[in-house]
């Protein structure tokens, strides 16, 4: 009999619905469908900024000065490079996945911290603003040295989406499709206590540093469940093939109960708030690079799913990142790693955030196992 397991306790798988912190970053109302970063409204940021600014409104707390912002994007271009023994690493294990590669080489960078020992909040502040600049040359890197290419060093007249798009091409790319990833970056930089946040935060509270935290938000990230949306949804458009067979598409997996890739959010009940700001760009993208049938085909998902939205299953960011990152020419398995590079200031403003009020966080598990048993020796023990 499991007899201590019978007591009444209250538990809430996953965590749902536990309020475990409080926090200043960001806002969201998953039933009207708001977010906001430290206040602004992600409408407005998506509108208006660059991934530039909102890195120094996730780490500073303020949007920046004119000064403010020429300084912080100095410090980020001046720290793009990684260690040639970095890079020889990535050499390496080229052929693995590359959100492992991202994982195993932002651990090895904190190999060639000579400060690492420092637990301060501005040390914590400096550490995290390299690696925001760092992200995008290791993956670049990688993907170029997999694919039997010299990598590409970074280049300080480029921002941040578009450096990171030359490195990994080779060609500075076009103004609009420079636009398209910092607003997608911008889109994906913070979103509350989701698990990688929650991840970075755990390690955090270990009294780890910065690098090992991070570390384990990128290993929390490469789960399916949390950010490999955009990679399964143009899956999913590879293979519907045609407008025309959404609609079937649609019933089929819903008849099997199966989920529509880009659809529902463990937050929003309402629309995504960051769906609209790459659905026209998705539209756009499509008929400019001659391939408009991309776009049509997730209209006509979309159109095919539009009645169960009064269920709360709505269209999340996801939904068009996937297609747009094709259309630029970056191969799937790249789609998480970007999200990572988008979402590295947040993270750094979760594990700041920790730091403030620093505690082990050590949740409780209910035991639900045998009652106190006898031991037995081995010789005694029935087969």
């Amino acid at each position: 009999m499991a007899g201590i397991g019978n007591s009444s306790v209250n538990i809430s798988r996953g965590l749902k619905g536990v309020y475990f912190e409080r926090s200043a970053i960001s806002f969201i109302d998953g039933r009207a469908g708001v977010l906001r970063y430290r206040g602004y409204s992600i409408n407005d940021l998506a509108q208006h900024c660059t991934f530039e600014e909102i890195g120094y409104l996730l780490l500073m707390g303020k949007l920046p000065s004119e000064s403010d912002l020429t300084r912080f994007v100095g410090a980020t271009r001046a720290a793009r490079s990684i260690p040639d023994d970095v890079t020889d690493l990535i050499g390496t294990i080229r052929h693995g996945h590359p959100m492992e590669v991202l994982r195993t080489a932002v651990s090895a960078l904190g190999s060639f911290d000579s400060d690492l020992e420092d637990r301060t909040p501005e040390k914590a502040l400096k550490t995290g603003i390299e690696l925001t600049a760092s992200l995008p040359t290791i993956v670049a890197t990688h993907h170029r040295l997999r694919e039997g290419l010299e990598p590409i060093s970074p280049d300080p007249e480029l921002s941040h989406a578009a450096n990171f798009l030359y490195m990994l091409k080779g060609v500075r790319p076009s103004e609009h499709a420079a636009t398209l990833i910092d607003k997608d970056l911008i889109l994906h930089a913070e979103h509350g206590s989701n698990a990688s946040s929650f991840a970075a935060r755990v390690v955090t509270g270990t009294g780890a540093n910065v690098f090992a935290a991070v570390t384990a938000a990128i290993g929390a990230l490469s789960g399916p469940a949390h950010g490999g949306a955009a990679e399964n949804v143009m899956k999913m458009a590879e293979e519907i093939g045609e407008p025309a067979k959404a609609a079937e598409y649609v019933r089929a997996r819903r008849r099997n109960r199966e989920p529509i890739m880009g659809f529902g959010h463990r937050v929003y009940r309402a629309e995504d708030p960051r769906a609209r700001h790459l659905r026209s760009s998705v539209e756009r993208l499509s008929r400019e690079m001659g391939e408009p049938h991309w776009w049509e085909i997730l209209k006509a998902v979309e159109k095919a799913m539009h009645r169960y939205a009064r269920l709360g299953v709505n269209v999340n960011v996801d939904f068009y990142a996937g297609v747009i990152y094709h259309l630029l020419g970056i191969p799937k398995d790249l789609f998480v790693p970007i999200f990572a590079i988008g979402r590295i200031p947040g993270w750094v403003a979760q594990i700041l955030e920790q730091l403030e009020r620093n505690i082990l966080i050590r949740p409780l598990t209910h035991y639900d196992g045998p009652d106190a048993r006898e031991y037995v020796p081995a010789a005694k023990r029935s087969p």
